[in-house]
């Protein structure tokens, strides 16, 4: 049993005697070796892995990056494997690749600018790192079967002068939106107080007006009242000055109570009202006579007269009235009219008609 040995499907044995490769097991099933002086060293046959450690490079634009990458290899050669590495096996043919992947990756990614790096499609650059990788590790008895960049990114001090940057842009931007927004305000600001303004004075000149045209209507009426009867325009106007002032939340007045503002508490003003008639004098009996003569055929009446209380005037008072023509006894009275303030010409001649 021991000179028989399996080797699996997934690996590659070498049969060592004495140290020197004496043959070659490749495929799976069972091998013979020497007892006590062949010794079988085995390798794995699957595709292995190998993470690279973070790398700083330099574009063609002088532009620092730091790119990690992952790596695809395989054992193609035992034997060249064995002499290459020794007995250090898997981990000692990592160490000795990733150094052939760095500089790989520092040659293709200098020769390109930047923006090639930093782009969506870096396929052709990862063909070519795998290229010039899988020649200078053929030595080795291995084949780089694929080469990815997982990460390309800035250095940290260039990183946060980047964000710095960006961020200065960014509120640089919404300053000069913060700014254009408060210019467009103000500009509505503005029209809304001009607008405010001109409604507010076109409303108080129309009110002026109005107010004006009211009070010359107002005195047009006030001028026809105190034409018509001066006693009861004063006595209305008392009455009024009477209700605004004697009120009980306003402060005492002194004044003396025979003054002109008490005139029509301590007077009725009757006599003034109705003032007594202008006496006529004494007419003969052949004035009368005349007088009936160029009357024609008018009759005569006899006026009616009453005092201030109403009552008739005549015989039971003591009075003798003289008979008088018909066209004197009762004058036409014509109906007052109140003049608007303001009219012109057109109007005034359709008031006059």
């Amino acid at each position: 049993m021991a000179s028989i040995f399996i080797v699996d499907e997934r690996e590659k044995a070498l049969v060592l005697r004495l140290g020197r490769v004496v043959a070659v097991k490749e495929e799976p099933g069972l091998g013979v070796k020497v007892p006590f002086l062949d010794n079988v060293v085995k390798y794995d046959d699957r595709i292995l892995g190998l993470p690279t450690s973070p790398l700083e490079v330099t574009p063609l634009d002088d532009r620092r990056l730091v790119v990690d990458a992952f790596a695809r290899w395989r054992i193609t050669d035992p034997v060249r494997f064995r002499q290459a590495v020794g007995t250090g096996g898997i981990q000692a043919a990592q160490g000795r690749l990733e150094p052939i992947v760095n500089a790989a990756i520092r040659e293709v990614l200098g020769s390109v600018p930047s923006t090639n790096v930093l782009s969506d499609d870096r396929t052709a650059l990862m063909n070519q790192i795998r290229d010039e990788a899988r020649n200078n590790s053929a030595g080795l008895g291995v084949e780089i079967i694929d080469v990815r960049l997982t990460r390309t990114d800035l250095p940290e001090q260039n990183l946060n002068a980047t964000y710095a940057r960006m961020r200065a842009e960014r509120q640089r931007e919404a300053a000069d939106e913060i700014a254009r927004g408060g210019e467009a305000a103000q500009r509505v600001r503005a029209a809304a107080d001009r607008t405010v303004v001109e409604l507010t004075s076109e409303a108080q000149k129309r009110a002026e007006i109005v107010r004006g045209e009211a009070d010359a209507r107002r005195n047009a009426i006030y001028a026809d009242a105190f034409g018509r009867d001066p006693e009861f325009f004063a006595f209305t106007r008392s009455m009024t000055s009477y209700e605004r002032a004697l009120k009980g939340e306003n402060s005492s007045m002194v004044i003396q109570p025979d003054g002109q503002f008490f005139s029509y508490l301590s007077d009725d003003g009757a006599s003034r009202a109705n003032p007594a008639p202008v006496p006529v004098p004494a007419r003969s009996s052949e004035a009368v006579d005349e007088e009936a003569t160029s009357a024609g055929d008018e009759g005569l009446v006899t006026p009616t007269v009453t005092d201030r209380d109403g009552n008739p005037l005549g015989a039971s008072a003591g009075v003798k009235l003289t008979p008088v023509p018909e066209s004197l006894a009762t004058p036409p009275q014509e109906p007052s009219a109140v003049v608007p303030p303001a009219q012109d010409a057109g109007e005034a001649e359709e008031a006059t008609e």
